[in-house]
Protein backbone atom coordinates (compact mmCIF):
# COMPACT_ATOMS: atom_id res chain seq x y z
CA UNK A 1 0.00 0.00 0.00
CA UNK A 2 1.55 3.24 -1.16
CA UNK A 3 0.73 6.18 1.07
CA UNK A 4 0.09 9.58 -0.52
CA UNK A 5 -0.15 13.07 0.90
CA UNK A 6 -2.86 13.27 3.54
CA UNK A 7 -6.40 13.82 2.30
CA UNK A 8 -8.03 17.20 2.37
CA UNK A 9 -10.49 17.35 5.24
CA UNK A 10 -14.10 17.95 4.24
CA UNK A 11 -15.12 20.27 7.05
CA UNK A 12 -18.88 19.83 7.30
CA UNK A 13 -19.16 22.41 10.05
CA UNK A 14 -17.58 25.14 7.90
CA UNK A 15 -19.56 24.19 4.78
CA UNK A 16 -22.80 24.09 6.78
CA UNK A 17 -22.03 27.55 8.18
CA UNK A 18 -21.74 28.95 4.64
CA UNK A 19 -25.04 27.39 3.60
CA UNK A 20 -26.77 28.75 6.72
CA UNK A 21 -25.37 32.17 5.91
CA UNK A 22 -26.90 31.90 2.43
CA UNK A 23 -30.24 30.86 3.94
CA UNK A 24 -30.17 33.84 6.28
CA UNK A 25 -29.37 36.18 3.39
CA UNK A 26 -32.26 34.73 1.38
CA UNK A 27 -34.58 35.19 4.35
CA UNK A 28 -33.52 38.84 4.62
CA UNK A 29 -34.21 39.35 0.91
CA UNK A 30 -37.68 37.78 1.16
CA UNK A 31 -38.52 39.96 4.16
CA UNK A 32 -38.06 43.08 2.02
CA UNK A 33 -41.29 42.24 0.20
CA UNK A 34 -42.88 39.86 2.70
CA UNK A 35 -42.00 40.93 6.28
CA UNK A 36 -44.19 38.25 7.90
CA UNK A 37 -42.55 35.34 6.05
CA UNK A 38 -41.48 32.70 8.59
CA UNK A 39 -40.83 29.05 7.75
CA UNK A 40 -42.48 26.77 10.27
CA UNK A 41 -40.86 23.49 11.32
CA UNK A 42 -42.44 21.04 13.75
CA UNK A 43 -40.21 18.35 15.27
CA UNK A 44 -42.25 15.56 16.83
CA UNK A 45 -40.49 13.64 19.60
CA UNK A 46 -41.99 10.70 21.48
CA UNK A 47 -40.47 9.90 24.86
CA UNK A 48 -37.26 11.02 26.50
CA UNK A 49 -34.29 9.44 24.70
CA UNK A 50 -31.30 11.57 25.65
CA UNK A 51 -29.69 11.42 22.20
CA UNK A 52 -32.96 12.35 20.49
CA UNK A 53 -33.41 15.31 22.84
CA UNK A 54 -29.92 16.53 21.93
CA UNK A 55 -30.67 16.28 18.20
CA UNK A 56 -34.03 18.02 18.57
CA UNK A 57 -32.37 20.79 20.56
CA UNK A 58 -29.83 21.33 17.79
CA UNK A 59 -32.59 21.60 15.18
CA UNK A 60 -34.69 24.01 17.23
CA UNK A 61 -31.65 26.17 17.97
CA UNK A 62 -30.53 26.29 14.33
CA UNK A 63 -34.05 27.11 13.19
CA UNK A 64 -34.32 29.97 15.67
CA UNK A 65 -30.96 31.36 14.56
CA UNK A 66 -32.21 31.47 10.97
CA UNK A 67 -35.51 33.14 11.86
CA UNK A 68 -37.66 30.03 11.52
CA UNK A 69 -40.53 29.06 13.79
CA UNK A 70 -38.98 25.77 14.90
CA UNK A 71 -41.16 24.11 17.48
CA UNK A 72 -40.54 21.02 19.59
CA UNK A 73 -43.68 18.89 19.80
CA UNK A 74 -42.89 16.59 22.73
CA UNK A 75 -45.24 13.70 23.34
CA UNK A 76 -45.29 11.17 26.21
CA UNK A 77 -43.87 7.68 25.78
CA UNK A 78 -47.30 6.29 26.71
CA UNK A 79 -48.84 7.61 23.49
CA UNK A 80 -50.56 5.16 21.16
CA UNK A 81 -49.97 4.95 17.41
CA UNK A 82 -53.46 6.30 16.77
CA UNK A 83 -52.82 9.30 19.04
CA UNK A 84 -49.45 10.01 17.44
CA UNK A 85 -50.88 9.94 13.93
CA UNK A 86 -53.70 12.25 15.10
CA UNK A 87 -51.06 14.71 16.38
CA UNK A 88 -49.29 14.58 13.01
CA UNK A 89 -52.57 15.21 11.16
CA UNK A 90 -53.12 18.27 13.34
CA UNK A 91 -49.76 19.62 12.17
CA UNK A 92 -50.63 18.72 8.57
CA UNK A 93 -53.66 21.00 8.89
CA UNK A 94 -51.72 23.87 10.46
CA UNK A 95 -50.93 26.42 7.75
CA UNK A 96 -48.12 27.92 9.82
CA UNK A 97 -46.23 24.62 9.69
CA UNK A 98 -44.33 24.06 6.43
CA UNK A 99 -42.22 21.11 7.50
CA UNK A 100 -42.78 18.17 9.84
CA UNK A 101 -40.29 15.56 10.99
CA UNK A 102 -40.84 12.63 13.31
CA UNK A 103 -37.70 12.18 15.41
CA UNK A 104 -36.55 8.57 15.20
CA UNK A 105 -36.24 6.17 16.89
CA UNK A 106 -39.51 6.45 18.75
CA UNK A 107 -39.23 5.97 22.52
CA UNK A 108 -42.58 4.55 23.52
CA UNK A 109 -44.10 1.91 25.79
CA UNK A 110 -46.54 0.61 23.19
CA UNK A 111 -45.17 -0.78 19.93
CA UNK A 112 -45.65 1.80 17.19
CA UNK A 113 -44.90 1.31 13.48
CA UNK A 114 -42.57 4.19 12.65
CA UNK A 115 -43.32 3.89 8.92
CA UNK A 116 -47.02 4.46 9.55
CA UNK A 117 -46.11 7.67 11.37
CA UNK A 118 -43.69 9.06 8.78
CA UNK A 119 -46.24 8.19 6.09
CA UNK A 120 -48.85 10.22 8.00
CA UNK A 121 -46.89 13.39 7.20
CA UNK A 122 -48.14 15.16 4.07
CA UNK A 123 -45.52 14.76 1.29
CA UNK A 124 -45.48 18.53 0.78
CA UNK A 125 -44.45 18.89 4.44
CA UNK A 126 -42.16 15.85 4.46
CA UNK A 127 -38.91 17.81 4.83
CA UNK A 128 -37.16 14.71 6.17
CA UNK A 129 -37.88 12.87 2.90
CA UNK A 130 -39.09 9.70 4.61
CA UNK A 131 -42.62 9.36 3.24
CA UNK A 132 -43.06 6.38 0.91
CA UNK A 133 -44.18 8.78 -1.83
CA UNK A 134 -40.99 10.82 -1.41
CA UNK A 135 -38.90 7.64 -1.50
CA UNK A 136 -40.73 6.38 -4.59
CA UNK A 137 -40.27 9.61 -6.49
CA UNK A 138 -36.59 9.75 -5.57
CA UNK A 139 -36.04 6.17 -6.74
CA UNK A 140 -37.64 7.05 -10.10
CA UNK A 141 -35.50 10.14 -10.55
CA UNK A 142 -38.34 12.63 -10.00
CA UNK A 143 -35.97 14.75 -7.91
CA UNK A 144 -37.93 17.99 -8.20
CA UNK A 145 -41.12 16.36 -6.95
CA UNK A 146 -39.90 15.31 -3.51
CA UNK A 147 -37.77 16.43 -0.61
CA UNK A 148 -34.45 14.60 -0.35
CA UNK A 149 -33.49 12.89 2.91
CA UNK A 150 -31.35 15.33 4.83
CA UNK A 151 -28.23 13.24 5.44
CA UNK A 152 -27.86 12.00 1.84
CA UNK A 153 -28.59 15.51 0.57
CA UNK A 154 -25.82 16.82 2.83
CA UNK A 155 -23.46 14.10 1.60
CA UNK A 156 -24.10 15.11 -2.01
CA UNK A 157 -23.25 18.70 -1.15
CA UNK A 158 -20.02 17.59 0.52
CA UNK A 159 -19.06 15.60 -2.58
CA UNK A 160 -19.78 18.60 -4.80
CA UNK A 161 -17.60 20.78 -2.58
CA UNK A 162 -14.58 18.69 -3.63
CA UNK A 163 -15.01 19.90 -7.20
CA UNK A 164 -14.96 16.39 -8.66
CA UNK A 165 -17.27 15.43 -11.51
CA UNK A 166 -19.71 12.83 -10.16
CA UNK A 167 -20.88 11.76 -13.59
CA UNK A 168 -19.16 8.59 -14.73
CA UNK A 169 -17.56 7.86 -11.36
CA UNK A 170 -17.87 4.50 -9.62
CA UNK A 171 -19.49 4.90 -6.20
CA UNK A 172 -19.89 2.38 -3.41
CA UNK A 173 -22.48 2.98 -0.69
CA UNK A 174 -21.96 0.79 2.37
CA UNK A 175 -25.37 0.54 4.04
CA UNK A 176 -28.92 0.20 2.75
CA UNK A 177 -31.09 1.99 5.33
CA UNK A 178 -34.19 3.93 4.34
CA UNK A 179 -32.75 7.08 5.91
CA UNK A 180 -29.23 7.13 4.44
CA UNK A 181 -27.95 4.23 2.34
CA UNK A 182 -30.80 3.68 -0.11
CA UNK A 183 -31.60 7.37 -0.83
CA UNK A 184 -27.85 8.08 -1.07
CA UNK A 185 -27.53 5.45 -3.80
CA UNK A 186 -30.53 6.99 -5.60
CA UNK A 187 -29.04 10.49 -5.54
CA UNK A 188 -25.68 9.27 -6.83
CA UNK A 189 -27.39 7.24 -9.56
CA UNK A 190 -29.37 10.25 -10.80
CA UNK A 191 -26.15 12.29 -10.72
CA UNK A 192 -24.95 9.73 -13.29
CA UNK A 193 -22.52 7.81 -11.11
CA UNK A 194 -22.37 4.01 -11.38
CA UNK A 195 -23.43 2.79 -7.95
CA UNK A 196 -23.09 -0.41 -5.96
CA UNK A 197 -24.96 -0.77 -2.65
CA UNK A 198 -23.13 -2.94 -0.11
CA UNK A 199 -23.94 -4.01 3.43
CA UNK A 200 -22.71 -6.20 6.25
CA UNK A 201 -23.46 -9.39 4.30
CA UNK A 202 -21.68 -8.36 1.11
CA UNK A 203 -19.09 -11.07 0.46
CA UNK A 204 -16.54 -9.03 -1.53
CA UNK A 205 -16.81 -5.70 0.27
CA UNK A 206 -13.07 -5.02 0.31
CA UNK A 207 -12.76 -5.69 -3.42
CA UNK A 208 -15.64 -3.34 -4.27
CA UNK A 209 -14.47 -0.51 -2.01
CA UNK A 210 -10.98 -0.70 -3.50
CA UNK A 211 -12.44 0.13 -6.94
CA UNK A 212 -14.56 3.07 -5.76
CA UNK A 213 -13.93 6.69 -6.72
CA UNK A 214 -16.54 7.70 -4.14
CA UNK A 215 -17.17 5.78 -0.91
CA UNK A 216 -20.13 6.59 1.34
CA UNK A 217 -20.10 4.61 4.58
CA UNK A 218 -23.42 4.45 6.41
CA UNK A 219 -23.53 0.98 7.96
CA UNK A 220 -23.39 1.85 11.67
CA UNK A 221 -20.44 -0.43 12.35
CA UNK A 222 -17.27 1.03 13.82
CA UNK A 223 -14.46 1.14 11.24
CA UNK A 224 -16.00 -1.62 9.13
CA UNK A 225 -14.41 0.02 6.09
CA UNK A 226 -10.67 -0.40 6.54
CA UNK A 227 -8.41 2.45 5.53
CA UNK A 228 -6.27 0.17 3.38
CA UNK A 229 -9.31 -0.52 1.17
CA UNK A 230 -9.53 3.08 -0.02
CA UNK A 231 -8.52 3.72 -3.61
CA UNK A 232 -5.81 6.43 -3.79
CA UNK A 233 -7.48 9.72 -4.69
CA UNK A 234 -10.99 8.64 -3.70
CA UNK A 235 -13.60 10.81 -1.95
CA UNK A 236 -14.68 9.27 1.36
CA UNK A 237 -17.90 10.33 3.11
CA UNK A 238 -18.31 8.79 6.56
CA UNK A 239 -21.84 8.94 8.00
CA UNK A 240 -21.03 6.71 10.98
CA UNK A 241 -21.36 7.84 14.58
CA UNK A 242 -20.06 5.14 16.93
CA UNK A 243 -19.05 5.59 20.56
CA UNK A 244 -16.00 3.93 22.07
CA UNK A 245 -14.22 4.32 25.43
CA UNK A 246 -11.31 6.78 25.55
CA UNK A 247 -9.62 7.50 28.87
CA UNK A 248 -7.84 10.53 27.37
CA UNK A 249 -11.14 12.36 26.88
CA UNK A 250 -12.89 14.26 29.65
CA UNK A 251 -16.12 12.43 28.81
CA UNK A 252 -14.33 9.08 28.87
CA UNK A 253 -15.41 8.33 25.32
CA UNK A 254 -14.95 9.45 21.73
CA UNK A 255 -16.82 9.23 18.47
CA UNK A 256 -15.52 7.18 15.56
CA UNK A 257 -16.95 6.59 12.13
CA UNK A 258 -17.61 3.59 9.92
CA UNK A 259 -14.26 4.16 8.16
CA UNK A 260 -10.81 3.61 9.64
CA UNK A 261 -9.93 7.29 9.41
CA UNK A 262 -6.29 7.20 10.52
CA UNK A 263 -5.28 5.07 7.53
CA UNK A 264 -7.93 6.20 5.02
CA UNK A 265 -6.83 9.84 5.26
CA UNK A 266 -3.41 8.83 3.86
CA UNK A 267 -4.97 7.42 0.70
CA UNK A 268 -8.12 9.45 0.01
CA UNK A 269 -8.08 12.81 -1.76
CA UNK A 270 -10.93 14.05 0.41
CA UNK A 271 -12.43 12.64 3.61
CA UNK A 272 -14.98 13.71 6.20
CA UNK A 273 -13.99 13.63 9.88
CA UNK A 274 -16.13 12.17 12.66
CA UNK A 275 -17.41 14.28 14.30
CA UNK A 276 -17.59 17.49 12.24
CA UNK A 277 -18.25 16.03 8.82
CA UNK A 278 -21.69 14.80 7.82
CA UNK A 279 -23.50 15.65 11.07
CA UNK A 280 -23.62 19.47 10.72
CA UNK A 281 -24.79 19.12 7.12
CA UNK A 282 -27.84 17.05 8.08
CA UNK A 283 -29.37 19.79 10.22
CA UNK A 284 -28.58 22.43 7.62
CA UNK A 285 -30.26 20.44 4.83
CA UNK A 286 -33.36 20.14 7.02
CA UNK A 287 -33.47 23.94 7.21
CA UNK A 288 -32.95 24.23 3.47
CA UNK A 289 -35.86 21.85 2.79
CA UNK A 290 -38.11 23.74 5.20
CA UNK A 291 -37.28 27.05 3.54
CA UNK A 292 -38.07 25.53 0.14
CA UNK A 293 -41.47 24.34 1.41
CA UNK A 294 -42.30 27.73 2.93
CA UNK A 295 -41.29 29.58 -0.24
CA UNK A 296 -43.56 27.36 -2.34
CA UNK A 297 -46.53 28.16 -0.10
CA UNK A 298 -45.73 31.89 0.00
CA UNK A 299 -45.44 31.96 -3.76
CA UNK A 300 -48.91 30.49 -4.16
CA UNK A 301 -47.69 27.27 -5.73
CA UNK A 302 -46.78 23.89 -4.35
CA UNK A 303 -44.54 21.82 -6.59
CA UNK A 304 -44.68 18.83 -4.23
CA UNK A 305 -48.26 17.60 -4.18
CA UNK A 306 -50.23 14.81 -2.48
Amino acid sequence: MELVDEAQRLDGKAIAAKIKSNIKAEMDQIHLSNPTFKPGLAIVQVGNREDSSVYVGMKVKTGAELGFDARHVKLPNTITEEELIAAIHELNNDDTVHGIIVQLPLDCVEKIDAANCTNAVLPRKDVDGLHEISAGRLSRGELSKCFHCCTPKGCMELIRQTGIEIEGKYAVVVGRSKIVGSPMANLLTWANATVTICHSRTKNLEELVKMADIVVAACGQKELVKGSWIKPGAVVIDCGINVEPDATKKSGRRLVGDVEYSVAKKLAAWITPVPGGVGPMTVTMLMQNTLESAKAVAGGSQKIVA
